[in-house]
């Protein structure tokens, strides 16, 4: 069966009948963002810095993970930063919803979970990105927002946009939604602050890199190195929106995998894992928080690590007391 966008990819004879309502997608986009450069549609302006993390495609592209470290870094050098989210997946009747670790990701969005959890950071979750910020600041005391995907959310004013490309895929077969996989033409790519790419990168470019951690067990805790599942044959359980990079570090660590692969933001039951072996059952923590009330022993997911291109973290962070000092 064809994943959604399958056509994406190359120049294909669906992407060319769909290729009118791309053009219309280009004028809207091209209108609305103007609108928000206008001052047209409302801009809200938090007191605090705002780093938008996002990307002009659809699909992953690794960027929560690094929303996850720079989080982490940041408060390791004595700042309080928040996170704003869509909580895409989350079925809340009512937004904003701030999000804790022990957060049910049926109701907030998994990623929003895993950003909790990760970071111990405060996280508000809203379709609506300034009405998130605006909540954020009223139940925590950030001195810093970071904003997992938003790019094109003009509503909420930035300081700093960084967008992540996917080395393998980057923008596919050029074309915006629904003929291709852009949310907005390549050419934005000339006002953003950094552009970093996960894999190769190239000229004015700057490479981050995925790395494996450890293996931990859903059921007990325990933790475990990637490679001591070499050799094994694994069912490999995802729903992400790229899950071929997720694949291929399995492999490269001497995995054979059972692949099951099911939509971004899949919603599970424990049917899904009602295997007729006793084969370990590998995922990601997008894919674990919302398997963990029902895991048992078999199930582990993988801790993942990002290695982020220096010279932009030094950037931000001067960026950042840049600001600080200026008041």
């Amino acid at each position: 069966m064809n994943s959604p966008g399958y056509f994406w990819k190359r120049w294909h004879p669906v992407a060319l009948l769909l290729f009118p309502l791309s053009i219309l997608m280009r004028v809207v986009v091209f209108f609305r963002r103007f609108a928000y450069r206008l001052r047209l549609l409302p801009v809200y302006h938090s007191p605090v810095p705002v780093i938008v993390i996002g990307n002009l495609t659809v699909g992953g592209t690794g960027k929560t993970p690094l929303v996850i470290w720079l989080c982490n870094h940041l408060h390791s050098l004595g700042y309080s930063p928040g996170v704003v989210i869509r909580g895409y997946g989350g079925k809340a009747t009512r937004w904003p919803q701030q999000v804790r670790a022990d957060s049910d990701p049926q109701v907030v969005g998994d990623e929003a979970v895993v950003i909790a959890e990760q970071t111990g950071c405060q996280v508000c979750a809203s379709p609506n990105r300034a009405d998130a910020a605006r909540a954020l600041l009223e139940h925590a005391a950030c001195d810093v927002i970071i904003s997992d995907d938003g790019l094109q959310h003009y509503a909420l004013g930035r300081d700093i946009e960084i967008v992540v490309i996917d080395g393998k895929r980057r923008f596919g077969n050029g074309m915006l939604l629904p003929a291709g996989p852009l949310r907005e033409g390549v050419k934005r790519l000339r006002h953003v602050d950094f552009v970093i790419v996960n894999g190769h990168c190239r000229e004015n470019e700057h490479c981050m890199r995925l790395e494996s951690g450890q293996l931990v067990n859903l059921a007990s805790g325990e933790t475990a190195p990637l490679e001591d599942f070499s050799g094994q044959r694994v069912h490999l359980v995802s729903g992400l929106g790229n899950p071929q990079r997720f694949i291929d570090m399995l492999h490269e660590a001497g995995l054979e995998t059972e692949l099951h692969l099911f939509a971004d933001h899949h919603e599970y039951s424990r049917e899904y894992l009602a295997f007729d072996d006793d084969m370990p059952v590998i995922m990601t923590a997008k894919d674990a928080v919302k398997i963990r009330p029902f895991a048992d022993r078999r199930c582990w997911y993988l801790a993942l690590g990002v290695r982020p291109p220096a010279d932009v973290i030094n950037q931000v962070v001067t960026a950042l007391k840049m600001k600080e000092n200026n008041g």
